[in-house]
């Protein structure tokens, strides 16, 4: 879901300012609890490694990344802290994009090979490599598109967007052999995960230095730039907001239903994962619709959404399913 997306109203109502807080403006110690850091990953160690690292600065008891990537991989690489990791178990099977760096081993004309990057856009098969966390069967994948951006004798530098678990080692291998002439990736830089860009990113030096600011002068300035509030890891689904005396029943495992909506993103479709929210834009649950927006705002009962991944705090909103018929 962008910005400008279309949201239609269900139900005018006002938030109870007693409980609940904008994500932003949470009090520091919470923000990082419920933050996310889109850590320019620096190429040498893994992953884990690295969410170690950043686990280590703010001493945190918890932090975890989406989409793993190879120690010599850069770039793009969100890190949830505490409560947030809640929320990247739901990036794993978000979009990517990746800049490679591909050397062909003997030159060919870039006619060629612009017809042969055409072959790999849409569903590819791949089989994840023999130095692989998965089992090694024949996958499909879908290739969103391949730009060649530029290319300079063998080497070939090209933006792929694709589903999470492509492989573009593998791409490069298969698109040697489609030339005729073989190819291998040279470098690789992951430019987006889901909704995280390189427009946000930070270093592990940056993120040391902000919150050493913190803890010197209980200055929070750069604190809050470094890191984004869980709730930017679903900036781009669609969204249900919750009254807030539906928000302690979903928070117990109950369904939305009808009568707890205030409000919902144009164009939901049945059966598509959404994101349900306070109406103070806190994260609450992410759910899987049962109805599209035009049904859902037309219902006076029924079922709406079933959270999938509960992620606000049970206590968080009061209880008021007993004394409510509105949930």
């Amino acid at each position: 879901m962008t910005e400008s997306s279309k949201v239609l109203v269900k139900l005018e109502e006002d938030t109870n300012a007693s409980y609940g807080c904008r994500p932003e403006k949470r009090p520091v110690q919470e923000y990082i609890r419920k933050g996310i850091v889109n850590l320019d990953k620096p190429s040498g160690p893994t992953s884990h490694q690295t969410s170690a690292w950043v686990r280590g600065i703010f001493g945190v008891s918890k932090a975890g990344h989406s989409g793993t990537l190879d120690p010599k991989v850069t770039g793009v690489l969100p890190i949830g802290l505490e409560e947030a990791t809640k929320v990247l178990q739901g990036m794993l099977h978000a979009g990517k994009e990746y800049v490679c760096l591909m050397k062909i081993h003997q030159d060919v004309p870039s006619s060629q090979l612009k017809k042969v990057l055409s072959y790999f856009q849409g569903e590819v098969y791949q089989r994840p490599p023999l130095k692989s966390a998965v089992k090694r069967e024949l996958r499909v994948r879908r290739i969103n598109s391949i730009e060649l951006m530029e290319k300079e004798g063998n080497y070939v530098l090209m933006l792929v967007d694709c589903a999470a678990g492509t492989y573009i080692r593998k791409l490069c291998h298969d698109i040697g052999l489609i030339l005729g002439v073989g190819a291998h990736m040279q470098e690789l830089r992951r430019s987006r995960a889901g909704p995280f860009m390189e427009d946000t990113l930070v270093t592990l030096h940056s993120l040391k230095d902000a919150y050493q600011l913190y803890l010197e002068e209980r200055n929070e300035s750069e604190i809050r730039k470094a890191v984004q509030p869980m709730e930017a890891a679903v900036s781009d689904l669609p969204k249900i907001w919750a009254r807030d005396s539906a928000v302690s029943s979903i928070c117990h495992g109950a369904t939305l239903n009808a009568p707890g909506v205030s409000k919902l993103s144009d164009g939901i479709k049945s059966n598509e994962v959404v994101a349900v929210m306070t109406l103070k834009d806190e994260l609450v649950a992410i759910a899987v619709s049962q109805s599209d927006s035009k049904k859902i705002l037309a219902m006076n009962k029924g079922v709406v959404a079933k959270p999938e991944r509960v992620v606000m705090d049970p206590d968080a909103y009061p209880k008021q399913w007993k004394t409510s018929r509105l949930i």
